[in-house]
């Protein structure tokens, strides 16, 4: 190795250690942005699986620490939106399942027979108007499938983002989403 080797081989490896550094920071950054855009819709979702909210920003902590190492991996960048809200349905699936699992260890025999159903708090209640009551009913009464793609178009998700999320045909989203919508047109025209 000549001189010049040594001296110019230090410089190149600092150059990188720097540029490695800003592209780190500039990845952070846009992580950062894509957490303050869709913390609002990714936790909304993220309830509508009965998830209590300190178990959804736990979640919610999780999808955009995946984010992170998805993009620091290089991989691909192609329709974050749809990425996240996947990597959130996923992970909220694991939690839930877990929090059941969970609470049928620790319940007494015949307990665990009972179906914990989330609904609205009190205060919530009180305030809504009687329309409002029969629509969320008419909504926790749709089908599981109904009700993801329901919430996941509310949240501005294209069909076929909604159907990569939850693994479906493009017909069968649009059936479920026509077959939602008419059943709440039906109950907001008593």
């Amino acid at each position: 190795m000549s001189s010049q080797d040594s001296t110019i081989l230090p410089v190149l490896r600092a150059t990188t250690a720097a540029e490695a550094s800003n592209s780190r920071e500039r990845l952070q950054k846009e992580v950062v942005a894509l957490f303050d855009e869709l913390r609002e819709p990714l936790l909304r979702y993220l309830a509508s699986f009965g998830l209590a909210l300190p178990d959804g920003e736990e979640v919610l902590q999780e999808v955009f620490l995946s984010l992170f190492q998805h993009l620091d991996r290089g991989k691909s960048r192609e329709n974050l939106r749809g990425w996240l809200f996947r990597v959130a349905h996923n992970l909220a699936l694991k939690r839930r399942h877990r929090t059941r699992r969970d609470l049928e260890a620790r319940a007494e025999p015949g307990v665990g027979d009972l179906a914990i159903e989330p609904g609205p708090n009190p205060e919530d209640q009180m305030v809504r108007s009687q329309t409002q009551r029969r629509l969320l009913a008419v909504i926790q009464a749709l089908p599981e499938q109904d009700r993801r793609c329901l919430f996941l178009r509310a949240e501005g998700l294209r069909y076929r983002e909604i159907a990569g999320i939850l693994d479906m045909s493009l017909g069968a989203v649009s059936l479920s989403l026509a077959r939602s919508l008419a059943r709440i047109a039906r109950s907001a025209e008593r």
